[in-house]
């Protein structure tokens, strides 16, 4: 018997940022959500019910995207302020902070294996970094005006940039040479994302449209004029059969990749849509607006085979089907209009008859976890050597960060003294975690290069002893 398809539902909504939010991502261990916002904020959601979500307080300016490393051990915030900081996403809110360009941050993103960061500017470059000690490591600077967003390829060795030159950029990061550009955007180009594939990228314009190409082939596959006005942010689901959008026309759009056609129709916030991302795993997406709410839903369609899931649609398939994700020849583009067919979904209803109770907030500011350091005031400095400024030598000591009554829950069972010092053991703890897998993998390269080296010593031998 087929299973039904459900449609995607609200799940949870979140209110405690005061201006309207730029980014979202889920901690892979699926316990968090991070957002980040005009109001300067770095907040983190705790998905524990009734936990205390943390308003992480540092950037000088609007906070305009975060990023959760691979590991969940850290969380990525890029700034107005011109800085990008890296912060331990728990009540500690111990952050390293480090000046990345000389105008505002837009993006920063991880790259699969955590180890390095890469970042896009006003300032019409891309950069890229070590994690460790935030190292320089190279620029590129072929764009000619403001670069909105920079991402990483899966496998870590392209990046995909976009600039408000209306192009999109393909990187080789070891040659550290542009291998193409993609000039078919009518407008600047504010998000870019990779397939999960790696063969395909994803752009979102400020003329409304998204675009997805092939990357192998350089060519347009398929442009989706689903939304009325531009197109904010996009995220590939898991599986790469689906993509999501958010838009200034207030609404998620879920596009159907291997059909090439509008899927799903949301409305959940009050004005523009501003971010979406899919969970890790695809099973949950979460969205940000221009009022200032989080909200996360629950995918549902992806809980059943996708091939019932085209039996169910099948009243709306069409009579030309585009090119596939998955298997990609070269094709002219395909133009998929958006079609009244396609769900709509109104959850704006429901969110403001939903009686539960947002969790409260715990301000955690910098200052309260600076340690002075014995470096120039200009070097760029690790998780253990913490920042610290004069401004949080003058507030050094100040509890005011935590209002009457906003203790976190583990705080509130344990004595203040046990706790602080139970969270400075789980900070260190994942400090030592991280360190002990480099130095495995370090040891795990060291084993490989000998093993060749005696490989290589035995055949040597052999050659020059074949009688032996």
């Amino acid at each position: 018997m087929a299973t039904v398809l459900e449609d995607p539902t609200l799940e949870r909504h979140f209110k405690g940022h005061r201006d309207t939010v730029t980014s979202v991502d889920f901690n892979p261990n699926m316990k968090q959500l991070a957002s980040g916002s005009m109001d300067s904020c770095l907040m983190v959601w705790n998905f524990k019910p009734q936990m205390r979500a943390y308003r992480f307080v540092g950037h000088k300016d609007a906070v305009l995207d975060v990023c959760f490393s691979p590991s969940g051990h850290l969380v990525s915030s890029a700034s107005r302020d011109k800085t990008v900081r890296l912060w331990i996403p728990s009540v500690k809110g111990e952050s390293t902070v480090f000046k990345a360009h000389t105008a505002t941050v837009r993006s920063v993103d991880f790259s699969s294996d955590g180890q390095s960061l890469c970042t896009a500017s006003d300032d019409k470059t891309v950069k890229v970094w070590t994690v460790h000690r935030q190292k320089f490591l190279f620029s590129l600077n072929q764009h000619m005006n403001w670069v909105r967003c920079a991402r990483f390829s899966p496998d870590g060795r392209l990046i995909v940039s976009g600039s408000d030159d209306k192009t999109v950029k393909l990187w080789d990061r070891t040659s550290k040479e542009c291998v193409h550009t993609f000039f078919e955007h009518g407008g600047f180009v504010n998000h870019v994302a990779f397939h999960p594939s790696g063969t395909c990228i994803a752009a979102a314009g400020t003329d409304s449209t998204v675009k997805v190409w092939d990357i192998r082939m350089n060519k347009l596959l398929q442009h989706y004029t689903a939304h009325t006005a531009p197109v904010n942010s996009l995220s590939f689901h898991a599986s790469g059969n689906y993509l999501i959008t958010a838009s200034d026309d207030s609404t998620l759009k879920i596009l159907d990749l291997l059909e090439g056609r509008l899927f799903y129709t949301l409305h959940g916030h009050q004005g523009p849509a501003t971010a979406v991302k899919f969970s890790r795993s695809g099973e949950y997406f979460a969205s940000g607006g221009s009022d200032e709410q989080v909200l996360v839903w629950k995918t549902n369609f992806d809980q059943v085979d996708y091939n019932e899931v085209l039996q169910s649609h099948r009243r709306r398939e069409f009579v030309d089907p585009p090119p596939h994700v998955h298997d990609i020849p070269p094709r002219s583009p395909h133009r998929s209009p958006a079609r009244p067919a396609a769900p709509k979904l109104d959850a704006r209803a429901g969110l403001r008859n939903m009686s539960d109770i947002p969790p409260g907030v715990t301000d955690v500011g910098p200052a309260l976890f600076s340690q002075p350091r014995n470096t120039s005031h200009d070097a760029t400095v690790g998780l253990g050597d913490l920042e610290m400024t004069s401004t949080d030598r003058a507030m050094r000591g100040d509890t005011s960060s935590y209002p009457s009554g906003t203790q976190p829950l583990e705080a509130q069972s344990l004595p203040p003294q046990l706790s602080s010092t139970l969270e400075h053991i789980v900070g260190q703890l994942d400090i030592i975690t991280q360190t002990v897998s480099i130095l495995e993998q370090r040891l795990t390269m060291t084993e490989n290069k000998l093993r060749e080296v005696i490989d290589n010593q035995q055949k040597i031998t052999l050659q020059v002893r074949p009688n032996d």
